[in-house]
């Protein structure tokens, strides 16, 4: 069964497709440490708890180890930073791969095909995307499938621009990472990724305000929406400041990109996904700010879809479940072509349909 992977800073998502329709696995990509004794570990196993267990101390995995958080008030740890393997966290690749085997699973015989999503190349940044890639790329080959890798730009076009025959603008802004993609039937023509997202945003609120981060994250995701008035001073006012830097930034980038290529005469349509583009009037800001950066290439509309499948892993309607449903069909589409009645593509008919716009943004 092909399968799609999205292996992100904030959350690590498979996609696979059974009974007509799209359901993900979800894990938060986080791990909290704590100290071991035999109640403890009784308890994890009998509430079927993601944990590792190293010495005298347990690291609690995933969404758990948010709520574990919340109860001890205790910090989480994340292994990855800025879209990538993080430095700093020695048991980085170590938590990565215990999520990973969760939710991705074994094949159900080796060598089936898993596309792994992976950040293209930054503009702003030396970061080391390459063994990022490959150390991802391995620790799913370690379950026995045959993997490919896919620039998470790339996949927004193949999940959300089927109609338009590939041909579009893939933008997805993450916690660490935004990755752009321009593709024309299907193949990229720009592919970048700037090293800011969601966490710079907060940051720079928290610099500017004083509070602490968890709290700026906590307000912009309960109690903040782009374009309503807010107090001068206020975190939700400082929110919106940074919203607008991090997309004018963004498309600063894309145009000089664009300038550097001959793209083709042609209507591109822009599709938005990631988590950090929930926030309510996301659309209209960026709609603003690419007609203000009038770049080289004519875009026809801008979408964020939500999608109606099957999901074993929060809600499927969520745009950060995009990237990995673009992985599954890019899996789908290299399964069909290695089949003996090979199709070329995977029409979008044999995928969980979207629905539409979010219009209340």
């Amino acid at each position: 069964m092909a399968k799609g992977l999205d292996v992100g800073t904030m959350n690590i998502i498979c996609a696979d497709k059974g009974n007509g329709s799209i359901s993900f696995a979800q894990q938060r990509n986080a791990f909290l440490e704590m100290e071991s004794n035999d109640l403890t570990k009784h308890m994890l196993d009998n509430g079927k708890v993601l944990y590792t267990h190293r010495g005298n101390n347990l690291n609690i995995l995933g969404e758990d180890a948010f709520k574990f958080s919340n109860v001890f008030n205790k910090s989480i740890r994340r292994p990855m930073k800025q879209g990538i393997i993080s430095p700093e966290e020695k048991e980085s690749i170590s938590m990565i791969k215990v999520i990973i085997e969760r939710v991705l699973g074994a094949p159900e015989k080796k060598g089936e095909i898993a596309y792994i999503s992976v950040p293209a190349n930054p503009v702003d940044n030396q970061l080391n995307v390459l063994y990022h890639s490959k150390t991802v790329e391995a620790l799913a080959k370690q379950l026995g499938y045959n993997t490919y890798l896919i620039d998470e730009g790339l996949s927004v076009v193949y999940s959300d621009l089927s109609e338009s025959n590939f041909t579009g603008v893939g933008v997805s802004i993450g916690a660490g990472m935004t990755n752009v993609t321009v593709a024309y039937m299907a193949t990229p023509i720009v592919s970048f990724s700037i090293a800011r997202g969601g966490d710079w945003i907060d940051e720079q609120v928290a610099i500017a305000t004083g509070m602490a981060k968890e709290r700026i994250t906590a307000i912009k995701e309960t109690d903040f929406a782009i374009g309503s008035q807010y107090e001068i001073g206020s975190v939700q006012g400082a929110l919106a400041v940074y919203y607008d830097a991090l997309l004018t930034y963004v498309l600063q980038h894309l145009k000089r990109k664009l300038s550097e290529t001959a793209p083709p005469d042609a209507e591109f349509q822009v599709a938005i996904a990631g988590g950090s583009t929930r926030a309510k009037g996301f659309v209209d800001m960026f709609e603003k700010r690419l007609a203000q950066a009038d770049l080289p290439i004519r875009i026809s509309s801008v979408r964020k879809t939500r999608y109606i499948s099957s999901s074993n892993g929060g809600d499927s309607r969520d745009p950060i479940y995009a990237i990995a449903r673009g992985c599954l069909i890019a899996a789908l589409t290299k399964e069909a072509s290695l089949a003996p009645e090979a199709n070329s593509a995977i029409s979008q008919s044999q995928v969980a349909e979207p629905v539409g716009s979010e219009e209340e943004d």
